[in-house]
Formats: C-alpha cells, structure tokens, sequence
C-alpha cells in the first residue's frame, strides 16, 4: 500500500520507492549520469516517448458531474508531455526535477523541485523536462466526469 503522506514529504529516489518505481528510477539516474555520448534507440526521435502516468486514485467530487483524479507524472530528460489540456483544472506540485510549463496563451512557466503549480481549466500546455534527471509530478485535477481527461493537440 502506498503511504501518500511520504510520497508529499519525500523527493527523488525516496518518493519513487514509495512508489514501487524505485528500480526505475535508479536505472533512470544511473542512465542520466552516465559519462560520455550514449546511442539513442530510434523512438527517442518522439519527444513524447518514455512519458509515463500513473494513476493514483479517483474519486466522485463533492460538485455533481465532476470527479478529482490523482496520478504521478514521470518524464525523462529531454523529453515532453505533449501539448494537452483538460477538463477542470490541474494542481500540481514537483517532487523532482526541473520543468519549463509551456502554455499557447502566456509567457512559460520554470518549475523546480519543491514547487507547486495550477493550471485552469481548457488551457493548453505542454512540460518539458529541461533538467538532467527524470522529472517527478504530483498532479490532481478536478475535471468534468463526462470528458476525457487530456485532450492532444
């Protein structure tokens, strides 16, 4: 069973252990220290590729016709979400890493570890991990129950 309140009090290794994930993200950091140029397979050409989203728990908000959804975002170095939007708002928080928030309507957004965020409702965005280790989010969303929960563009 995973205790939420250590993954909220712990960052890197320890919140990935708290996690199950604890043997990725050692291979991840491992990866990411490694000297030298290293051969990328063909998928990493997808800005996207190795983005991961884990599903935390789901729940029927107090509001008629809307759900609160919690997952854990993982995103390797040098890559991206995607641009996306959802249907309610997102608050997050950085557990590791570093993120430039890219948005189509306002100036970006630098996240570090530690830091929370909030983005509206319909807005479109886009993470990208512009730090040198695999970037962990905490993200909660409050969102129509009737739409998906991220939309691509």
């Amino acid at each position: 069973m995973i205790d939420r309140r250590l993954l909220l009090r712990s960052s890197g290794a320890a919140a990935a252990g708290a996690l199950g994930a604890a043997a990725l993200a050692d291979s991840a950091v491992a990866a990411e220290s490694a000297p030298g140029p290293t051969a990328r397979p063909a998928e990493d050409s997808d800005p996207t590729s190795g983005v991961t989203r884990t599903l935390l728990q789901e729940h029927p908000s107090p509001a008629k016709g809307w759900k609160a959804v919690q997952t854990l975002v993982q995103i390797p170095r040098c890559k991206e979400s995607g641009r996306h939007s959802h249907p309610g708002v997102e608050v997050g928080y950085i557990i590791r890493g570093d993120v430039l928030m890219e948005f189509d309507d306002r100036p970006p957004l630098r996240l570090r570890s530690g830091d929370p965020f909030f983005i509206p409702a319909d807005t479109i965005h886009n993470a990208r991990n512009v730090g040198r280790v695999t970037t962990m989010m905490l993200s909660t969303y409050v969102v129509d129950e009737t739409k998906p929960l991220v939309t691509t563009y």
